[in-house]
């Protein structure tokens, strides 16, 4: 065991005996997995720090992160450890489709780990996890190293904070043996989008920007931002102007300047406000006056961390929860982009 992890697990060295298993890593940068058909095991799951291996069905999830906990229970599986969502979240972290999918599943409410921004390594280990999902989180490889002492863990394919939705629900279904419910899942949430779309033909071919005015900073959300993919679903199109001023700052977000504003050029805007008045702020703020799309009324202004938290990015739970309110702000804002051309 390394050293860095003794301590960690020194006061759980019972459950973690019965519960520590085998990880193996390569060099592949390549995402994907490899399982027998039918969702029997082992499986081998690729990511960005190598490959894990899950020996046998997982009966004890530990999940890590953003959407990993939403997506195994939508397939069936309850976890025993979800992450505190401060964003969203009631008093003791956890969603609001999280609560309603528990309660008709008759499920109780699993422990809530610790707020904070690293992995509270002894509580996942008092967990006793055969697998850790975070699939979509920003562990760090030596995070991992640390997480994988504990049980296997599935990382995120490539880049943190940038695993695509529908592919995090078919990580999730591999790991758990739940492959044929995450085709199940998916398929379902599609004809949801599709029948969106079709209903809101004002949403194709529109380009659109989707951004956060929060603390005295403007974000961009990047092509690889879950959020963006959502958008491109419902028929829009990435205004070409989000990928000319990406500057590297992270591969799912950038921060422009104020008085970049009037270079972000596209039909909509979609920005998404944690209350009323930070999104009115953004609204009524002289340097927001340049944008067409404030002067258009062109700016589709999701507000409530729980309702930003559902479509940015959705999850195989939070989707169909946030939808219907989401869609109606965005047709709002294209009906209003063309009423100005």
């Amino acid at each position: 065991m390394p050293r860095r992890l003794t301590t960690v697990l020194a006061t759980t060295a019972a459950i973690a005996a019965l519960t520590l298993s085998g990880c193996s890593a390569s060099s592949s940068d390549d995402s994907g997995s490899d399982a027998a058909a039918g969702g029997s095991f082992p499986v081998t799951i690729e990511h960005a720090f190598g490959e894990t291996t899950i020996d046998a069905e997982p009966t004890r999830v530990v999940t890590w992160g953003w959407g990993s906990a939403d997506d195994a229970i939508a397939l069936g599986v309850v976890p025993v450890a979800i992450p505190f969502q401060a964003y969203g979240g009631d008093e003791n972290g956890v969603l609001p489709w999280i609560s309603e999918a528990l309660e008709e599943q008759g499920a109780e409410t699993p422990t809530v780990l610790s707020d904070s921004t690293e992995p509270p390594y002894e509580e996942i280990a008092a967990a006793a996890p055969d697998v850790i999902l975070a699939a979509y989180s920003g562990i760090t490889e030596e995070q991992y190293d640390l997480l994988s002492d504990i049980a296997p863990v599935v990382a995120y394919p490539d880049e943190p904070w940038s695993t695509d939705w529908r592919e995090l629900v078919e990580i999730t279904g591999t790991a758990l043996g739940k492959s044929d419910e995450a085709t199940t899942l998916l398929a379902d949430i599609d004809a949801t989008i599709a029948e969106k779309a079709a209903a809101h033909p004002e949403f194709a071919g529109k380009t659109v920007a989707l951004t956060s005015d929060s603390g005295g900073v403007f974000y961009v959300y990047t092509d690889a931002d879950p959020r963006v993919t959502f958008a491109t679903e419902l028929g829009f199109e990435s205004a070409p102007s989000v990928a000319e001023l990406a500057n590297g700052e992270s591969s799912f977000y950038y921060t422009l300047s104020y008085e970049q504003l009037d270079q972000l050029t596209s039909d909509v805007i979609v920005n998404f406000g944690a209350t009323q008045e930070e999104s009115d702020t953004f609204l009524n703020a002289g340097y927001a006056q340049v944008l067409p799309q404030v002067q258009n009324g062109a700016v589709a202004s999701p507000v409530g961390a729980a309702f930003v938290s559902s479509v940015s990015p959705p999850t195989g739970l939070s989707l169909t929860w946030g939808i219907d309110d989401y869609v109606d702000l965005l047709s709002t804002a294209a009906l209003a982009a063309d009423a100005a051309k």
